[in-house]
């Protein structure tokens, strides 16, 4: 760990200097090369400002007929690439962070930060993409995202068939996982314009997401914990009108490859819908639906969600979802880590044969308050119904409940505490700190460096 701590601060070291180089004397010919060549949007006003919130959209990407060119950091600029014509994007992030516990072995069920009272590397992350311009209507564009990480979080993101025995067969704390690879073709003519995935990519749905910057604050809620973090298939957003968009795809199911031998077909169906005062969005839909059958010891969540999203006024916006997931004859816990077992998580090997449908429930609430440009606070309330214990190993409700504050030192340079407090309600189930506690109390915070 003292390798890994003492790399991270090389890192940021290294950009840090690199960034003060380059800010200087390139922000005036940055500015004027910006008004120049940036596409004028032809989608609706964004809602939020562009910062310091992780989006100034509502949910529902890519949102075409948008701008989607990730800003030139430090290393796209050391690499010479600056402003290049072919839009090729290369940057990245690290995010380390610490968290205080009244567990002393284990946080789980919260994630990501699942070793109590210890600085841990989250995510160490490189992103090679070329986004297509979908503010154009009169040809085909194309485009890609690789995005690699390296880190604890690797142990939420992992999909069967995608280097996954760092996890299931080994139970690493630490592993690499290419959590997006994957082609885009934007087609202007169908509907509005339609940009088509084809490879690995994110679940769509969620106000959480599983890159750290895409996330209000640091930690997740229980519900985000325990539903799909990436499917690999491909997808269709089709642009309607400048309020409507729709989803469609296949994939072959939660967190599974199409060569392993969980694989199975699911299919994907989702709108996005937003206000003309663009005060309110929905998005939602099915997010997977095939037989749900739990194979070969793999989860095949079943799922079914919605977000709310609405503005207060500049300084007030919250976001609600709620989900309903299902499969049938699955195990308790999951998709099982053979092992060997640890102290953060000593739980290995396959559950007990749950007959049947396995049900949970899930609503979360994101109340943000903007306090100034570079500040804002995140009030976040959820709660997890796990009818038969399948996603969490106990048959409970739970609940968290969790203060978080930003803030931005530059727009590359940023930290992110909070404070949680989460129990579970059934009598006699003590589902914290390896199955001794009913309850966790917590403190934590990272720190994202992005170049």
């Amino acid at each position: 760990m003292k390798k890994q701590v003492f790399l991270m601060l090389a890192l940021a070291g290294i950009t840090v200097q690199l960034q003060a180089q380059t800010d200087a004397e390139k922000k005036k010919s940055q500015i004027r090369d910006t008004v120049a060549t940036t596409p004028v949007s032809r989608a609706l006003p964004s809602p939020l400002p562009s910062g310091p919130f992780p989006s100034a959209d509502w949910l529902g990407s890519p949102v075409i007929g948008e701008p989607a060119d990730a800003p030139d950091y430090a290393l796209q600029k050391a690499l010479g690439m600056a402003n290049n014509k072919s839009r090729l994007k290369i940057y990245g992030w690290i995010a380390p962070s610490v968290n205080f516990s009244t567990s002393k072995n284990s946080n789980i069920p919260m994630s990501y930060a699942i070793v109590p009272n210890k600085i841990e590397l989250d995510q160490a992350v490189l992103r090679i993409e070329r986004q297509p311009n979908t503010v154009q209507t009169d040809h085909f564009d194309w485009g890609f995202r690789l995005s690699t990480f390296y880190g604890i979080d690797y142990r939420y993101t992992t999909s069967k068939g995608w280097f996954s025995n760092q996890l299931l067969q080994k139970n690493n704390l630490y592993g690499v996982d290419p959590v997006e690879a994957y082609a885009m073709l934007y087609f202007p003519k169908v509907g509005e314009g339609m940009v088509v995935k084809i490879g690995r990519f994110i679940s769509p749905p969620d106000i959480e997401a599983q890159l750290a910057p895409d996330n209000y604050i640091f930690s997740h809620s229980l519900m985000f914990t325990v539903d799909p973090y990436t499917f690999t298939g491909a997808n269709a957003t089709i642009r309607l009108s400048p309020q409507w968009q729709l989803e469609l795809g296949v994939h072959a199911g939660n967190d599974m490859a199409p060569w392993s031998n969980s694989a199975q077909l699911n299919g994907q169906a989702m709108v996005r819908w937003v206000s003309k005062s663009t005060n309110d969005s929905f998005w939602g839909g099915i997010n997977s639906l095939g037989n749900g059958q739990f194979k070969n010891e793999h989860d095949n969540l079943q799922m079914v969600v919605g977000t709310w999203g609405h503005r207060f006024n500049r300084t007030l916006h919250m976001m609600t979802e709620a989900y309903y997931m299902w499969q049938y004859n699955a195990y308790a816990g999951g998709t099982p880590i053979i092992g060997p077992p640890s102290t953060f998580y000593p739980g290995v090997g396959l559950g007990t044969f749950i007959p049947g449908a396995s049900k949970t429930l899930g609503i979360v609430n994101y109340f943000q308050i903007l306090v100034s440009p570079k500040n804002y606070f995140t009030v976040r309330n959820d709660y997890l119904r796990d009818y038969q214990g399948q996603r969490l190993g106990y048959k409970t409700p739970y609940t968290s409940h969790t203060i978080g504050f930003v803030h931005y030192f530059t727009n590359w340079l940023y930290i992110r505490p909070e404070v949680r407090y989460e129990r579970a309600y059934a009598d006699d189930v003590t589902p914290y700190d390896n199955g001794t506690r009913n309850h966790q109390f917590s403190g934590s915070m990272d720190l994202i460096l992005r170049f």
